[in-house]
């Protein structure tokens, strides 16, 4: 669909991938918003059957490129990431993720409304919000508690700490734990024998699965999408982007 993410079709697995590996796959707005579209038409396309996502160049994606995401700020529903967010967490399709290297901000969020998640050995996780002066997406201030308890969310949230797949896979949110070489295919097979299950049932099994949260992830979605659109233009956020990109230590002191 571009050159930055590729989109197949083979034998009922949908498959994208984010295709940046010069930048680790960072996220643009034009990224997310051809998968916001992708994923739309995966799920309204009756040759569909499963929805795989992964990364080119051996990571998964390091998140937003934050030139792109300053130059173009989320700042209402219709932005591309808040598309993308809304069009993965709404899926009623089975959604598999492989991931190897590394998996940052929403490469980690998204994981949480994935079905099935697979990732490679060195694959190293980060939520790295509270670190830039940002707050959660994604419900991940609702799902990750729900997933690894309190304390350990706490951890990884606030702390904003790269973790490793192992640890990931320990808190919940990884299926499996494999070689790196191996973490695609093995996706890819657990997609074909999910295309040859009933796709009704695994629709309705997927949909009572998440029926009591359903209404409650939505809810913290839009509530974390108007925190996190005015942290984006505050002191602190300010702050944190200047320090990265003048590759110094932020300092938050002066406005606490």
């Amino acid at each position: 669909m571009s050159k930055t993410v590729r989109t197949g079709l083979t034998d009922g697995v949908f498959h994208i991938e984010m295709a940046r590996p010069e930048k680790k796959n960072a996220l643009t707005a034009e990224m997310y918003q051809t998968m916001a579209n992708a994923l739309a038409a995966a799920e309204a396309d009756p040759a569909v059957l499963v929805i795989l996502i992964s990364g080119a160049g051996g990571n998964f994606t390091a998140g937003n490129d934050l030139h792109d995401f300053l130059d173009k700020p989320p700042m209402d529903e219709n932005a591309p990431v808040f598309r993308f967010i809304n069009g993965f967490a709404r899926l009623q399709k089975p959604f598999v993720a492989a991931v190897e290297g590394v998996a940052v901000g929403v490469g980690t969020t998204m994981l949480l409304h994935c079905d099935l998640v697979y990732a490679g050995a060195t694959a190293r996780f980060a939520l790295p919000f509270a670190n830039l002066g940002l707050t959660p997406e994604a419900a991940s201030s609702l799902l990750l508690p729900l997933r690894a308890g309190h304390a350990r969310a706490a951890e990884m949230l606030m702390l904003g700490e790269a973790f490793s797949a192992q640890r990931a896979l320990e808190v919940g949110i990884v299926n499996a734990v494999l070689p790196d070489a191996q973490v695609l295919e093995h996706a890819l097979e657990r997609c074909r024998k999910l295309t040859t299950q009933p796709a009704a049932s695994l629709r309705l099994t997927k949909q009572l699965m998440k029926r009591a949260q359903q209404a409650l992830i939505g809810e913290t979605m839009n509530v974390e999408a108007e925190v996190f659109k005015q942290r984006l233009v505050s002191p602190d956020a300010r702050e944190a982007f200047a320090a990265f990109f003048e590759k110094r230590r932020p300092d938050f002191a002066k406005f606490n």
